[in-house]
C-alpha cells in the first residue's frame, strides 16, 4: 500500500514538473461569458431570404430571423450586433470569428456538422424545386437541360449537385440574385426553401411558383463554433424556452403564415 501512494506522488511531481516547464494547456475561450461579459452579441443574419431576413423600405432588417436575433439578444441580456450573410459566408464568418452566432434560415447536413455546432430546430421548412406549371420537371433525373437557380453554398444547390451533377445549375451569390434570375426568365427553375418560394410567389403574381419536387425537409437551425458548447446549450434552451410559451408559434404565423408544427430533436 505504501509503495503504491509513492508512485501517485512520484507521478504527480512529474506532471507538476511538465507543467512547470511547459505551462498548463491553453483553455479554451468561452463564447457565452464573452458575449455577457462584453454586453454584446454579433448575431449573422440574411437580408437576401424574405420572410426571414429582408430590409423594409426604410432599409430597416425584417424578418423572422432578425426578430429572432432581437429575442437572443434580449434573453442574454446584452446589445445586438447583426452583420448581413448569405448563404455561402454563413459558416466562413463563424470559423473567422467574424460572427458569434448564425441565425439565418440554415439546414443541418453532415458535412457542415463537421465544421460548426447547430441548435435545436427553430423553424420548420422544406427545400423543393420551383417552376412553371408548363415544365415536365418532377424529380431531380428529369431536370433534363433545364437551368436551374440556386444561391451558392446552399444546402438546396450542394443537394441538386450531388443528386444530379449534370444539371445546368446557375450559382448564385445569394438568394436574392437566384430569385431574380428566375423571375426575369434567366433561369427556367429556382431551388430554395419552401417559405422563401411562398413569399416570393406572393410578391410577383404574374411569375408561377409550382413546386416541382421536394429535395428534402430541412428545418432551419442556429449555428455557432465547434467548440462552443455552453453556448449551444443556452441557445437549446432559449428555443425551448419559446417553444413553450408561444413565441416561436407566433414567429411562424406571423412571417409564415402557418402554426408551428412539432419540430424533430437532435
Amino acid at each position: 500500500m505504501r509503495s503504491h501512494f509513492k508512485g501517485r506522488s512520484i507521478l504527480a511531481g512529474i506532471a507538476a514538473l511538465a507543467v512547470a516547464a511547459f505551462g498548463a494547456p491553453e483553455a479554451r475561450a468561452d463564447k457565452l461569458q464573452d458575449i455577457l461579459s462584453k454586453g454584446v452579441v454579433r448575431i449573422g443574419v440574411p437580408l437576401d431570404a424574405p420572410p426571414f431576413g429582408a430590409q423594409d423600405e426604410n432599409r430597416k432588417p425584417i424578418g423572422f430571423d432578425i426578430e429572432m436575433a432581437e429575442m437572443v439578444a434580449k434573453g442574454l441580456g446584452v446589445k445586438l450586433e447583426m452583420q448581413q450573410i448569405t448563404g455561402a459566408n454563413r459558416i466562413p464568418f463563424l470559423l473567422t470569428d467574424k460572427v458569434d452566432i448564425v441565425i439565418s434560415v440554415m439546414g443541418l447536413t453532415p458535412e457542415r456538422a463537421r465544421q460548426i455546432q447547430f441548435t435545436a430546430p427553430y423553424a420548420n421548412t422544406f427545400l423543393a424545386v420551383y417552376g412553371p406549371k408548363a415544365s415536365a420537371v418532377s424529380s431531380a433525373e428529369t431536370i433534363g437541360s433545364a437551368r436551374i437557380a440556386a444561391a451558392k453554398g446552399t444546402t438546396q444547390e450542394l443537394a441538386i449537385s450531388a443528386a444530379a451533377p449534370k444539371a445546368s445549375l446557375m450559382r448564385t451569390e445569394d438568394d436574392a440574385t437566384a430569385a431574380a434570375a428566375y423571375i426575369t426568365g434567366q433561369a427556367d427553375l429556382l431551388a430554395t426553401n419552401s417559405i422563401v418560394a411562398q413569399a416570393l410567389a406572393k410578391q410577383n403574381p404574374s411569375k408561377e411558383f409550382e413546386r416541382k419536387f421536394t429535395i428534402r425537409r430541412s428545418p432551419a437551425h442556429m449555428g455557432v463554433q465547434m467548440d462552443q458548447h455552453n453556448l449551444v446549450r443556452w441557445l437549446d434552451g432559449f428555443i425551448l424556452f419559446n417553444s413553450m410559451n408561444g413565441e416561436l408559434d407566433r414567429l411562424h404565423r406571423k412571417y409564415l403564415d402557418m402554426p408551428m408544427d412539432p419540430l424533430p430533436t437532435l
